[in-house]
C-alpha cells in the first residue's frame, strides 16, 4: 500500500474532491522527528492537511504550514513539495511539553504563487475544531474558497499507524439543492479515522464513500512520500549568509564543520578549505 492522492470531479460540476492516504509519509516524518503523545497526532494531521491544501490550491508549487502551539509552547512545520515529497519539523518548547491547540494557538499557511510571491494567512487552531477546522477557516477567509476538509490519524505507542483525509471544494457551478445533500452527508465524515484505519484503506475507497450515489469522474492520481530536498549546495548557501568574521573563525579552527538538516537529520561535512573559498572575492 503506497501513499497517494486521488482527484475527482462530480459529473454535474458541483464539487471537486481530493482524497489522500498519508500513512507512510506521516509515519516516517514523525519517526525522524521523534514525536510523542498528542504532538504525534497533531504533526501527522498537519502534514496531511498540507498535502491536501497543496493539491487543491498549488499542485505545481510548494506549500508550508506552521502550527504555533498554545502559550507559545512549541511549533510544528509541514512542508509539501510539488514532487510529492513531504517533510516536517518539530520544535518543542521549554521542557518538551506536547503541542496543544486552543487558546492562542495559530496556524500560518503559506503557498508559492506563479509570480514567485507568497500568499499567506493566519487562523486560530481551536481544540474543538482541531486542525481540520483551521484549514477550512483559512480556505474560506484567505482563499475565498468554500471547502469541507477532514484529516485524521491513528496513533499507537507514539507511532502513526494510519493517516489520511479528504477535501471537498465547492465549484462555482454548484447546484444549491445538491449542496444541501452534500453538506448533510459530510456530517458523517467529520472524522475519517474509521476509514483510514482499515487495512485495505485507499483514497479510492474514501472517494467512493464520500460520493456514494453521486456520479463522478476520477481524474489524476499523484504519489505522496516522505522526502527532504536538502543538499550540500543548500547547506553551503546558508553558510554564505554568515558574517565574514564568523566564517573566518570557523576557518581558523581548522576542523571539519558538521551540519545536520533539521528535517531529515542528514549530516553534511564541510572541509576548512571549502569555507576558505567563501572568503575569496568572486
Amino acid at each position: 500500500m503506497t501513499d497517494h492522492v486521488v482527484r475527482a470531479i462530480t459529473d454535474d460540476g458541483s464539487f471537486r474532491v481530493i482524497t489522500a492516504r498519508t500513512t507512510l509519509t506521516t509515519q516516517r516524518a514523525a519517526r525522524v522527528q521523534r514525536t510523542t503523545g498528542k504532538t504525534t497526532e497533531h504533526f501527522a494531521n498537519l502534514l496531511t492537511g498540507a498535502v491536501l491544501f497543496r493539491e487543491t490550491m498549488a499542485p505545481d508549487l510548494r506549500v508550508q504550514v506552521i502550527l504555533s502551539g498554545a502559550g507559545g509552547r512549541g511549533r510544528l512545520v509541514a512542508d509539501s513539495h510539488p514532487s510529492g515529497e513531504t517533510r516536517g519539523l518539530v520544535q518543542l518548547g521549554k521542557g518538551s511539553a506536547p503541542i496543544e491547540l486552543g487558546g492562542d494557538a495559530r496556524i500560518m499557511l503559506m503557498r508559492s504563487l506563479s509570480s514567485g510571491r507568497l500568499q499567506q494567512g493566519v487562523v486560530e487552531a481551536s481544540e474543538e475544531g482541531g486542525i481540520s477546522a483551521a484549514f477550512m477557516s483559512y480556505m474560506q477567509q484567505s482563499e475565498q474558497v468554500v471547502s469541507m476538509l477532514a484529516v485524521d490519524s491513528v496513533i499507537e505507542a507514539d507511532q502513526v499507524v494510519a493517516a489520511g483525509g479528504y477535501l471537498v471544494q465547492l465549484l462555482p457551478e454548484v447546484d444549491r439543492s445538491v449542496l444541501g445533500v452534500m453538506t448533510e452527508r459530510l456530517e458523517d465524515f467529520r472524522s475519517v479515522a474509521r476509514w483510514v484505519s482499515q487495512d485495505d484503506f485507499t483514497p479510492d475507497l474514501l472517494m467512493q464513500e464520500l460520493l456514494y450515489g453521486i456520479p463522478y469522474t476520477r481524474l489524476e492520481e499523484d504519489a505522496v512520500r516522505f522526502g527532504c530536498w536538502c543538499s550540500e549546495t543548500t547547506m553551503l548557501g546558508a553558510l554564505t549568509s554568515l558574517p565574514h568574521a564568523d566564517i573566518e573563525e570557523l576557518v581558523k579552527d581548522g576542523e571539519v564543520l558538521e551540519i545536520e538538516c533539521d528535517y531529515c537529520h542528514t549530516e553534511y561535512k564541510v572541509a576548512p578549505q571549502r569555507l576558505r573559498g567563501m572568503l575569496s572575492p568572486s
